[in-house]
């Protein structure tokens, strides 16, 4: 068998699983990160030990250590591994030469940014947008990313950034839910109320105890119920009829149009913190940048008047 007969014949799964371990430091974290069983990567293994007709793992209980073979071969297979991840860059770097990559929180896609965008490409046609839903902040610079819509003081890592929206979160339910009433703020209380708990690192979201005492409304909190760490999903439960959420008014304006949800009682209560705009100052140099960053701005003046009260005369 020639070399090159060689190279092809070797089980790629194997090679990876190999790649992992001796990276990782062990089976059970290779295993982790390939999202795969600690079985699998040991039996992928062996089909290349098998192939190679040397010992490339130590194996001692429940621990493993690359043999001086296995040192070997790991040092010159992680060079193409290596390669593999490169080249990859390089595309993801070519897709976005020519595109503007905006990253959001995943519901401000799912329900605010993601619908409006097409308002957009309306005007801009040839324009190129991808929208990446993620609630990690990005590396301004480092990853592949141009506008991020963060939300309170998260923003404060990025260079450049500017001020949104403040939004405003109110009562909302599925019409068949009240099927067609209008309850009191004492009668709303006692429907299925559903909770919204953002991860611990954001400033608390509006709770109904928040929202009785606004009103002078006597609230006995019960434990029970659904809370949901995305305000999309919650949303999402109060549309099938499950409850009534306390949403943000950004993010429900197309199901108040398609009559999916009604706000039986109009009295809001505003976030604690504002959503801001961060961008890559090399952003606003690609074709449409600053007019897409302009364009998010004045969609959010827009979108601060829609959320707020409504002035009383």
């Amino acid at each position: 068998m020639t070399e090159k007969q060689a190279i092809r014949t070797v089980p790629l799964k194997g090679l990876q699983a190999f790649e992992a371990v001796g990276r990782c430091g062990g089976v059970s974290a290779a295993a982790l990160e390939l999202k795969v069983s600690p079985g699998a990567i040991s039996q992928q293994i062996r089909k290349i030990e098998s192939f190679l007709g040397v010992t490339l793992l130590e194996r001692n209980g429940r621990t493993v250590e690359l043999t001086q073979w296995g040192r070997l071969y790991h040092q010159e297979i992680s060079k193409g591994f290596e390669q593999f991840a490169l080249a990859e860059q390089i595309l993801e770097r070519a897709r976005n030469e020519n595109a503007l990559v905006l990253s959001a929180l995943s519901s401000v896609v799912n329900k605010w940014i993601g619908r409006r965008i097409f308002d957009w490409q309306a005007l801009h046609p040839k324009a190129h947008v991808r929208i990446v839903g993620r609630d990690k902040e990005p590396r301004m610079g480092f990853d592949d990313v141009d506008f991020r819509i963060s939300y309170g003081s998260d923003v404060l890592q990025h260079e450049h950034y500017t001020e949104l929206f403040r939004d405003w979160v109110v009562p909302a339910c599925s019409p068949a839910l009240i099927k067609g009433k209008a309850p009191s703020v004492a009668r709303l209380l006692e429907y299925p109320l559903l909770h919204v708990e953002w991860e611990r690192h954001f400033t608390p979201y509006p709770s109904w105890r928040e929202f009785a005492a606004k009103t002078g409304t006597r609230f006995e909190e019960s434990t029970a119920g659904l809370s949901f760490t995305l305000s999309s999903s919650a949303i999402d439960a109060a549309v099938n009829k499950r409850g009534v959420v306390l949403a943000q008014m950004s993010m429900i304006s197309d199901e108040l149009e398609a009559q999916t949800l009604v706000i039986p009682v109009d009295i809001r209560i505003a976030l604690a913190e504002s959503y801001y705009l961060a961008w890559d100052r090399a952003a606003l140099q690609k074709p449409h940048g600053r007019e897409f960053r302009d364009w998010l701005m004045a969609v959010s003046r827009q979108q601060a008047l829609a959320s707020a009260p409504r002035p009383t005369l």
